[in-house]
């Protein structure tokens, strides 16, 4: 059975830069068996109700601005997996569920797609999250996805681990070494994360240190919750590195 994964996808140029995060992702694929489908809960989509896309075709959706022209060129053309879609909303016993046939991938899911799975032959879907709903919404989420594990289905939820955009500032380095507080926080989350303490992560905005600091807003962690309700039997940090000082890139498995 395949585990669930989260990843942070961090910049958009993760796609470009030689960073350590784009380093490990890009050989993620090559260290897990190959999926039927991916079905990936990314910050960068939310509504109000849980929402699985399905459209015709997936489209590259460049959902950012400024940035070099070769990152516009990137596309990520795998199949969309419409069958993956009608299965997930049918697993969402009362927490809502419906298919959008228009949305095509963000850079939360096509960035770590195009360099762990750069073939572009796997279908791949996307479920969007509800901020508004919280930690123990996004952990029976995944919960209710979990049967898809036993289909072949790779879960991933991308995000970050921390993510105060506030923080950055033109010219800041990526090598910029991380701040006491990044290191406090991000410690706290692993030390719960390794012991799957659901109930502490549903509540690490008022237990974990600096965590509003962390995380202004929620919706780059509540994809964790997603992945972490999805399999609760063990844990296992796959990546830990920091990009300019305030961003860390930590990648989970769960199984």
């Amino acid at each position: 059975m395949l585990p669930t994964l989260f990843l942070s996808h961090g910049a958009p140029m993760t796609a470009l830069e030689d960073t350590p995060a784009r380093r490990f992702l890009a050989g993620l694929g090559a260290a897990l068996p190959r999926p039927e489908a991916i079905l990936v809960a990314s910050a960068h989509w939310e509504a109000a109700s849980p929402t699985v896309s399905a459209p015709a075709r997936n489209e590259t959706i460049h959902d950012f601005y400024g940035f070099a022209p070769p990152l516009y060129a990137l596309r990520y053309d795998a199949p969309a997996a419409p069958a993956l879609a009608a299965r997930a909303v049918g697993l969402l016993h009362g927490l809502g569920g419906m298919v959008d046939h228009a949305r095509g991938l963000d850079h939360g899911a096509w960035v770590p797609l195009l360099l762990g799975w750069p073939a572009q032959d796997i279908p791949v879907a996307q479920i969007s999250i509800q901020t508004h709903l919280g930690t123990a919404h996004h952990l029976a989420l995944g919960a209710a996805l979990a049967p898809l594990r036993q289909e072949g289905v790779l879960i991933i939820g991308s995000g970050s681990f921390t993510h105060d955009l506030r923080r950055f500032r033109r010219g800041v380095a990526l090598d910029t070494p991380e701040t006491a507080d990044v290191t406090a926080f991000s410690a706290w989350m692993d030390e719960k994360i390794m012991a799957l303490d659901a109930g502490a992560l549903a509540d690490y905005r008022r237990q974990a240190p600096y965590a509003v600091e962390e995380h202004p807003t929620e919706e780059h962690i509540l994809p964790l919750h997603v992945a972490l309700g999805a399999a609760r039997a063990k844990a296992a940090r796959l990546h830990s590195s920091v990009e300019y000082g305030f961003m860390r890139m930590d990648a989970y498995a769960f199984s």
